[in-house]
C-alpha cells in the first residue's frame, strides 16, 4: 500500500502570558502531502475558526500576520480537521503526520479532545525535530529557520505562517528522505 508523509505546521492562537481560559486554539493549519518516491503531491492551507477565545491577541496578530478577520470568517475545527483527513488520503493510505517538534501534535490532541473527535490518527506521527537530532547524532539548537538556512535552503515565504513553515520544512524532509530511520 501507499505511504504519504504529511508535513505540516499549526499556527494558534497566543499570549505574551498564560492563553485565558487556559486553551490555545489552532488557527491554521498548513501541509505539504509527499509520496513514498519522494514526490510532492500537494499543499493544504486553512484557517480555522477558534471557539474558545475567538479574538486574537494583538501579540498573535504581530507574530503570526494572521488577522482577526482571516479567522472570522473560517470554519471551525471540526469541519477543517475533517477536509485535512480527507486532503491527506489518511482514509485511504497508510500514512504519517510529520511536524517539527511535539508541540504541533500536542495542539492537534489538545483541539480534538476540546472538540470531542477521535485523535488516534496522531498514533501515526513523527517527530521530525528528533529524528533531525538522531541524524546529527547531537540534538541541533536553532528554530526551524536557522535550520533551513543552515541546510543550505532559503527560507520562503513568511515566518510563524503554517503553510510557509510547512513548505520549508517540507525541503528538509525530502534532502534526508532516503536517511530517516522510519522509511
Amino acid at each position: 500500500m501507499a505511504v504519504n508523509y504529511i508535513i505540516y505546521d499549526l499556527e494558534a492562537t497566543c499570549w505574551l502570558g498564560r492563553p485565558p481560559k487556559g486553551y490555545n486554539e489552532i488557527i491554521e493549519i498548513g501541509a505539504v502531502r509527499i509520496n513514498e518516491y519522494g514526490e510532492t503531491i500537494g499543499t493544504f492551507e486553512s484557517f480555522v475558526k477558534p471557539t474558545v477565545n475567538p479574538i486574537l491577541s494583538g501579540f498573535c496578530k504581530k507574530l503570526t500576520s494572521i488577522t482577526q478577520a482571516q479567522v472570522n470568517t473560517a470554519r471551525t475545527f471540526p469541519t477543517v480537521l475533517e477536509e485535512f483527513k480527507l486532503w491527506s488520503e489518511m482514509y485511504d493510505e497508510d500514512f504519517y503526520v510529520c511536524s517539527w517538534g511535539q508541540n504541533d501534535k500536542k495542539l492537534f490532541a489538545d483541539d480534538c479532545r476540546l472538540h470531542k473527535m477521535e485523535e488516534g490518527w496522531l498514533d501515526y506521527y513523527i517527530n521530525l525535530k528528533s529524528e533531525y537530532d538522531n541524524l546529527k547524532g547531537e540534538s541541533i539548537k536553532g528554530n526551524l529557520k536557522k535550520i533551513v538556512i543552515k541546510e543550505g535552503f532559503e527560507f520562503t515565504g513568511i515566518p510563524h505562517r503554517a503553510i510557509s513553515d510547512a513548505e520549508n520544512l517540507a525541503k528538509i524532509f525530502l534532502k534526508y528522505f532516503d536517511e530517516w530511520t522510519f522509511n
